[in-house]
């Protein structure tokens, strides 16, 4: 017989693709997770080509048609100045996904950063870091981003920078607790036995065996992350109009609700349908990849 020799990269790849295929597998049985990540899709994949899907051009206006109800002509309808509704709202997706993602990877990143550095070396780093993480955590998200808001002024980048700051807390202590548990793992001992530096251990051996918690919440922190977007908008210190954004778009409408309450209900489906549509793949994520349920 031939002896076959199969290195410990080779295992250890595999043992990584049968953990994705298993977890793949779970997470298409479950009906709500796959209409979630469908819907998400969906929605990327319109914001992505918004150039080319549009209708009309965001800014055109026809002065004699201002405030017309959905017709085959305009499907959403029109808005005070006889823009398209349905333009600005697909072209309004790259904003408002776009503030969604970046917000949370920038915060969640920090998290990670600051909750590694408090779980691996414990003692008064630990205390120092989650002591701030505790003021952090303490003061509420609305009004921490508001106030961020306000000192940096609005636009895409300051809102995604007020947003991201209130992800932080979430990421750090989920990651934080996660180390705790594995610490004393005899893989974390072996890699400080042959003198592996510290960066290495935390990249290679922790975050990988630490990263799955976090990737649920970070999912789950989207869509909250969406709404939180369209709020700091929709009172005047997020993204600025002209530029289509929903909840822009909402506030625009808001004064003309009853003559026109297309201005609003469109806008307000497209948030609601990126929220849920995530919420739904991350509950699936979770029961994907929660340990109890695994066979």
């Amino acid at each position: 017989m031939l002896d076959v020799k199969v290195s410990p990269l080779q295992i250890a790849k595999k043992r990584k693709e049968t953990q994705f295929v298993i977890v793949s597998r779970r997470l298409l049985k479950n009906p709500s997770a796959v209409i979630g990540l469908v819907v998400a899709t969906l929605l990327v994949l319109m914001a992505i080509f918004a150039p080319l899907i549009i209708p009309y051009d965001i800014d055109e206006q026809d002065l004699f048609n201002t405030r017309a109800a959905p017709s085959i002509e305009h499907p959403f309808g029109t808005d005070e100045l006889g823009r398209d509704v349905l333009s600005r709202v697909v072209y309004g997706s790259r904003f408002s996904l776009s503030i969604g993602v970046l917000s949370v990877l920038v915060g969640t990143t920090i998290g990670m950063l600051f909750g590694a550095i408090a779980g691996y070396f414990g003692g008064a780093t630990d205390n120092i870091i989650m002591r701030f993480i505790d003021v952090l955590q303490s003061i509420p998200g609305i009004l921490l981003a508001i106030t961020v808001s306000v000192v940096l002024g609005p636009g895409f980048f300051n809102s995604m920078l007020a947003l991201a700051i209130g992800a932080i807390p979430m990421s750090a202590r989920l990651l934080r607790a996660s180390i705790l548990g594995i610490r004393t793992e005899e893989y974390l001992e072996a890699a400080i036995s042959i003198n592996a530096s510290t960066p290495r251990i935390i990249l290679r051996h922790v975050l990988p065996n630490c990263f799955a918690p976090v990737l649920v919440s970070a999912t789950m922190m989207v869509g909250h992350v969406i709404l939180g977007a369209a709020m700091l908008s929709f009172i005047g210190l997020g993204i600025q109009p002209p530029t289509p954004e929903w909840g822009a778009m909402i506030a625009g409408g808001r004064s003309l609700i009853r003559s026109a309450p297309h201005m609003v209900t469109f806008p307000g489906i497209f948030i609601m349908l990126a929220v849920l549509s995530v919420n739904l793949f991350g509950d699936g994520l979770r029961d994907a990849l929660d340990p109890k349920l695994k066979k």
